[in-house]
């Protein structure tokens, strides 16, 4: 760098987000107070003033330290006042080097030093000048904005290589801090490589900015042109009068009939004509005439007047239901009263509530039995699953707003059916969610009321639809987890587990000719025998439905193909040797046939939404301070029934044989097996109150005793719910006495028979009677003469 040549003092002014340039004009707004004090300064005495740029643009006050280093100083040539800011008219004059600062009040005052520029000559400096005066020149053929004045200033080649470079990086758009490194650049020829650098990136951008805009232009002019060749083709047809041709390519004639075929209600039917209107006003290159088509396809597609004719014969009915499905007779029975109050209501044109909903365990024909039902009354059967649904939309559409929108399942579900009267089954209706999208089961009440759906209003569609004539049909295995609301308007018909000898009866009629039909072997008349076909259902499967029965009879189907396809000799009767040779090893053996009587151990009975199970409840003592500790995943209704059985033999200890501080000495432990598996319910009560009792007297409970019931503190047994699917449970154990509430003695009338000729059932009605017969010699010899009942405060207090 060169020695500076000029060293004074000026005012100095800090600008933010620019950068003035020697040889340049600027046009400057300036409204700081110590900014506008300089300028008036300078203007008042020899109209120089130094400019430097802010290091830091949000410093409001800047001191001579947060200028950058390099500046121009430059002459004040006009200058306009206003109420709050000046604006002047300042021509760079030199690169300046910041000194030593003089004041900060009222104004930054300081010294300055003119940097001079490197010398520069040679070809090389001519080459890059012409270089960027072209590029200069390109870049506004593209389209850059500069004054004409300054443009011819430029283009001329009348200026120098230093005047010439800083009048072009003036007028570039790039960032503050790169135009800062150019003013403190001293070298002409790096100064001009930088500069044809920038302006090079520049006049690239512009170019790919034309050639973009010349595309859309193009595109533009194309649609123009199609739109108007296409009025022209209307014109043109319109003027020949050519009917037969104008039908035929006319879209919206197309739509008019087939709104008219439809036979919509008048209010759909007005609404329909409404959009066909905008539809025919909108210019073909309307991205909105897409939605309006696809609005208009729904609307014409909906069955509004088509409905199925299939009258309801009871005979018929009964007839499928039983052709289909085997047992379940109960669910049967209200099934074909349910259609006789249907036909009835028909022929009285009353409206008819056809809401049911099948609540039961998997596997027991719920959803099959629902297509029995559309075959029987000769409608179109529709079936949406509902598990996992979280968002309202899916029931009720989405707003025509949204891109993509499309109706709710239930009038999609109507409209593949092409009838207005279908059978519409709504699969797993206990497995809706909720979350910030809405409530899908708060959107159901309106499909399901009947005194509401005759006006169904989807959201996409925008028009009531009738749903009235719907045979609604809801399936879910917990009725609990439905809400009370939208539980209150169906009528809930429940399905039990199968016993042993009704999966034979199903498996024999039904699951076998299917299996053989669906694996090709159907023709090779291959039976199984009875012994055999037991075999698969006591050793390989245990649940309340048929289906693990009904892979597993697959997989000897599949075996058996096998066989047959290789060119082998197979079975033509299938015996209990070829079953375990298919199948392996039996998984499952008696639950109850493998126990012994054991001390601390009863055997309990519950039901889940897979069907009945038992329950081994076990307690263990140990020396302690009297705590209750339970585990294996006990929801809080059945560790409140643990601390009132509890509770009920700290007070009958004397009765008991027991001591009277054990409760204070011994800590309890109750477990319920298979903890991964959350259990909860009052009804097993009378089982914990009979394990641990038999922990604490030391007397075997009979292994072949079952027994359910809720517990009081008093000792009472109280009635419970399941009683057919937790004996059926039972039965399927191996148990062999059942001990159930004395007021649920009418629920065993549902026990089928053949259960029933196999166990016994005994009714307590006070925690005394369970004992009598689940324990093995009771009372204990130790026990103390009875006593009177304690009383109610004692027992609050033991």
């Amino acid at each position: 760098m060169k020695p500076t040549k000029v060293i004074r003092t000026v005012p100095i002014v800090a600008i933010r987000g620019s950068v003035v340039f020697p040889h340049t004009d600027t046009i400057l707004s300036f409204g700081r107070p110590k900014s506008v004090a300089a300028v008036n300064a300078a203007f008042s005495e020899d109209r120089i003033i130094a400019i430097f740029s802010q290091r830091d643009p949000n410093v409001v006050d800047p001191a001579i330290e947060d200028l950058s280093e390099f500046g121009t100083i430059a002459v004040i040539s006009q200058m306009m006042s206003s109420e709050t800011e000046i604006h002047a008219v300042v021509k760079g004059q030199a690169r300046i080097k910041l000194g030593e600062g003089l004041a900060h009040e009222p104004y930054l005052i300081g010294k300055v030093a003119e940097v001079a520029e490197e010398e520069f000559e040679g070809a090389g400096i001519e080459a890059l000048s012409k270089q960027l005066v072209e590029l200069f020149r390109k870049a506004v053929n593209l389209g850059k904005g500069v004054e004409i004045t300054t443009v011819m200033r430029i283009v001329s080649g009348g200026i120098d290589p230093i005047e010439l470079v800083d009048s072009v990086a003036n007028l570039l758009d790039i960032k503050t801090n790169e135009k800062q490194e150019l003013l403190e650049e001293v070298s002409v020829e790096k100064r001009l490589k930088k500069v044809i650098e920038y302006l090079t990136h520049e006049v690239n951008v512009l170019d790919l900015e034309r050639t973009i805009s010349m595309k859309t232009q193009k595109k533009l002019e194309n649609q123009m042109r199609k739109a108007m060749l296409l009025e022209k083709k209307r014109a043109i047809e319109e003027e020949l009068d050519d009917d037969t041709g104008a039908a035929a390519g006319n879209e919206i004639d197309e739509y008019s009939s087939k709104i008219k075929k439809a036979k919509m209600p008048k209010e759909v039917h007005e609404k329909a004509v409404k959009e066909l209107k905008r539809l025919q006003q909108l210019p073909p290159s309307n991205p909105e005439g897409a939605y309006i088509r696809n609005y208009l396809d729904w609307l014409v597609d909906m069955p509004w007047s088509i409905s199925s004719e299939g009258a309801v014969s009871i005979k018929h009915a009964e007839k499928i239901l039983e052709e289909d499905h085997y047992a379940i007779d109960k669910a049967k029975q209200r099934i074909l009263e349910f259609l006789a109050v249907m036909k009835l209501k028909k022929k009285s044109k009353e409206s008819q509530p056809t809401i049911l909903c099948f609540i039961g365990p998997p596997g027991v024909g719920k959803t099959s039995i629902g297509k029995s039902i559309a075959r029987a009354l000769g409608r179109e059967f529709v079936r949406v699953s509902l598990g996992g649904i979280r968002d309202e939309a899916e029931i009720r559409g989405h707003r025509r707003t949204y891109v993509g929108a499309l109706p709710g399942r239930i009038i999609q579900g109507i409209k593949n059916a092409g009838t207005k009267n279908p059978v519409f089954m709504l699969d797993e209706i206990d497995k809706v969610g909720s979350d910030f999208r809405g409530d899908p089961a708060s959107a159901l009440l309106e499909a399901l009321d009947p005194e509401q759906n005759k006006e169904f209003s989807d959201h996409y569609l925008e028009v009531p639809f009738d749903l009235s004539q719907v045979m609604f049909i809801a399936t879910g295995n917990v009725l609990e987890n439905i809400p009370h609301a939208l539980r209150d308007r169906m009528e809930v018909i429940r399905f039990p587990g199968y016993t042993e000898q009704e999966k034979f009866h199903i498996a024999e009629k039904f699951l076998w000719p299917k299996q053989m039909k669906m694996h090709g072997i159907s023709g090779k008349k291959i039976k199984i025998s009875d012994e055999a076909l037991k075999d698969v259902i006591e050793g390989y499967t245990r649940e309340a439905g048929v289906r693990s029965l009904e892979r597993n009879l697959a997989n000897v189907c599949r075996k058996v193909a096998r066989i047959i396809a290789e060119g082998k000799k197979y079975p033509h009767l299938l015996k209990v040797s070829n079953i375990q040779k298919f199948l392996g090893v039996q998984r499952f053996s008696s639950l109850i046939a493998e126990k012994k009587d054991e001390v601390g151990m009863a055997t309990g009975l519950s039901v889940t939404a897979v069907g009945g199970e038992i329950l081994f409840i076990e307690v263990s003592l140990m020396p302690g301070k009297g705590h209750l500790i339970l585990t294996g995943q006990l929801g809080s209704v059945m560790k409140e029934s643990a601390k009132a059985a509890f509770t009920w033999t700290r007070s009958h200890w004397k009765e008991l044989g027991l001591k009277e501080d054990f409760g204070s000495t011994t800590d309890v432990h109750i477990h319920v097996p298979e903890g991964a598996v959350p259990k909860d319910g009052p009804s097993a009560g009378v089982s914990i109150s009979t394990a641990l009792i038999s922990a604490l007297t030391g007397i075997p409970v009979k292994r072949k005793v079952g027994m359910t019931g809720e517990i009081t503190l008093r000792g009472r047994v109280l009635e419970i719910g399941g009683v057919k699917e937790k004996v059926i449970a039972g039965h399927r154990a191996g148990l062999k006495i059942i001990i159930l509430p004395k007021d649920n003695k009418k629920d065993v009338e549902d026990v089928p028979n053949e259960v029933k000729k196999e166990i016994k059932f005994v009714f307590a009605s006070e925690l005394e009677d369970v004992l009598k017969v689940a324990m093995k010699g009771w009372p204990p010899a130790t026990t103390q003469p009875k006593r009177n009942r304690p009383s109610a405060a004692f027992i609050a207090t033991a």
